[in-house]
């Protein structure tokens, strides 16, 4: 048996686009020998589908795009779809081979933690997904059935000898060696050849990093696909369950690009599936918006990225020469447009509603709020996908200007902790700087008056990330983050009481890419209104 991981990338509600790629893959594994073609979960739907599966038409049109499929299927598949039986929802698996659908398995652990949801649309399934090939044993399992260990133990107790997943796992910092680490125990742990195929692509804010493996019974990675890039693995086994020749395996990247290549991607993906084609970012010479232009222009090509400069009255020297020769060593094209004529009209306007009134925050805010329009502006005009520069950090803690430096349809960088920007900003200078070492050496700075210094307003950014990576990613009280850190129990306080204060701006803001265990909006879910300390 020649077994054909296909990992692709799909869109959620494209079913003909979905279709058209899973004959493709089909075809090609197919036309390659392959005896039995692995398809991700829901791969004719996209995953996650949402409130879409309440669409009693577009579950129709899944179920009818799986006739298509199995019929052209000559040899073995398995196919994620959305079922449709007595009335309820089942996120399903088909195994089609001879033109037609052969058997059709349910998924039966359904996961409601975290970024899922599943208990909200399916019915868990009851039955094993158990066939048999050339006297052989085999079973069907979909995603979360591997994580947990009552199905694949059930598969080897009734003499399965390889254990097929379909899979849609969200990727995070770490996640792929984790569910390696996993696969191999249960692997090993029951003796069975364990084959997995994962979706890959960008999904709103979620990342697929593909990465399919082949474990042997003895725990060993035998065989891995590419991390966050479509790929065809082919492995073959004789009908004992036996490896036969070697499998490809790709290396797992390291920490740092592994994170770089999931920006890189979430970013690719939500431009070109929404329909854009171009994006703009202002450049303000800083580490955020420098790191945030050298991924769009990795991930979508230089010609389709932006720039703008937009200097005030405050801006330093460096913030328009860094950020010309980031542009420069970049490829991208920059805009100027300073900001003192608007922002001068604007404090003319208020003046006298601000007689009375000392300068504060509020003007700063002002200009925040012009650079914000003016980006708009050429998003309206040419049809450019504003990119947001803020962190996580920032976000965390309301360190950002509403309807101004927060404005954008997308925010790459928004669950990156400011540590990892800079991580990652010299990770992309391995090879030669394109990041001016300037943008990553200066001080950060809002440069909204003058003088200005981010540590003006908050603590030191491994002080303020280490704080938040409890309060945020952990849930851990503040007591407990003071004892942990043994930073001073004020300023943790006050620290956690800024993120509490700044959900109302998060819940305004564009969505950006998950990197992080838990990551703010559909992983982590807090009320505006909230009077709870701790």
């Amino acid at each position: 048996m020649l077994l054909a991981i296909a990992q692709i990338d799909t869109t959620v509600g494209d079913i003909r686009g979905n279709t058209l790629r899973a004959l493709q893959a089909v075809g090609e594994a197919e036309a390659a020998g392959a005896t039995m073609t692995l398809l991700p979960e829901m791969a004719l739907t996209g995953y996650p589908p949402e409130d879409l599966v309440y669409k009693d038409h577009l579950v129709e049109e899944n179920l009818l795009a799986l006739e298509q499929v199995a019929g052209a299927c000559q040899h073995l598949a398995v196919v994620g779809f959305v079922d449709r039986a007595d009335d309820v929802l089942h996120n399903a698996a088909a195994l089609c081979g001879n033109s037609r659908v052969l058997k059709v398995y349910h998924k039966r652990n359904m996961p409601n933690y975290g970024v899922f949801d599943e208990r909200r649309y399916f019915e868990p399934g009851e039955h094993e997904g158990l066939f048999e090939l050339g006297g052989e044993m085999f079973a069907i399992t979909v995603c979360e059935d591997v994580w947990a260990p009552g199905p694949v133990a059930e598969a080897a107790d009734a003499g399965a000898r390889l254990v097929i997943n379909v899979s849609a796992s969200p990727y995070h910092a770490g996640k792929g060696a984790e569910r390696e680490e996993m696969l191999r125990a249960r692997a090993s742990d029951h003796g069975v050849w364990l084959a997995y195929c994962n979706l890959v692509g960008g999904q709103d804010e979620l990342v697929f990093d593909g990465r399919s493996v082949v474990i042997s019974p003895s725990g060993e990675v035998v065989a891995r696909a590419a991390s966050f890039a479509e790929d065809m693995l082919l492995v073959e086994f004789s009908t004992q369950g036996r490896l036969g020749a070697p499998g490809r395996s790709e290396e797992a990247p390291g920490p740092d690009e592994e994170v770089y290549r999931a920006l890189e991607l979430g970013l690719a993906d939500y431009v070109r599936k929404n329909g854009f084609s171009d994006v703009v970012v202002g450049l303000s010479g800083g580490i955020d918006s420098s790191l945030t232009a050298a991924i769009a222009a990795d991930a979508l090509g230089p010609e389709h990225v932006h720039g703008v400069l937009m200097p005030s009255r405050y801006s330093s020297e460096g913030s328009v020469t860094d950020a010309t020769s980031l542009a420069e060593n970049l490829g991208i094209r920059t805009l100027e447009l300073p900001i003192e004529a608007p922002f001068s009209a604007f404090l003319d306007t208020l003046a006298p509603a601000f007689r009375d009134a000392e300068p504060d925050v509020t003007e700063e805010n002002l200009q925040a709020r012009v650079r914000g329009t003016l980006l708009m502006a050429l998003s309206n005009k040419f049809g450019w996908l504003v990119l947001a520069t803020g962190n996580k950090s920032e976000l965390s803690v309301g360190y950002s200007t509403l309807y101004g430096d927060m404005v954008g349809g997308f925010a790459p960088l928004k669950d990156v902790f400011k540590t990892r920007v800079y991580e990652l900003a010299r990770w992309r200078n391995r090879g030669g700087e394109v990041i001016p070492a300037a943008c990553i050496e200066k001080a950060p700075s809002a440069e909204l008056k003058e003088g200005q210094s981010d540590q003006d307003s908050l603590p030191s950014y491994d002080v303020l990330d280490a704080v938040l990576e409890g309060y945020v990613e952990r849930d851990l009280s503040c007591e407990a983050i003071a004892e942990e850190t043994g930073y001073d129990r004020t300023l943790v306080d006050r620290v956690c009481r800024m993120v509490d204060a700044s959900e109302y701006k998060r819940r305004q803001g564009p969505l950006g890419i998950k990197i992080t265990s838990k990551a703010f909006g559909r992983d982590g879910r807090m009320p505006v209104t909230n009077r709870y300390r701790g």
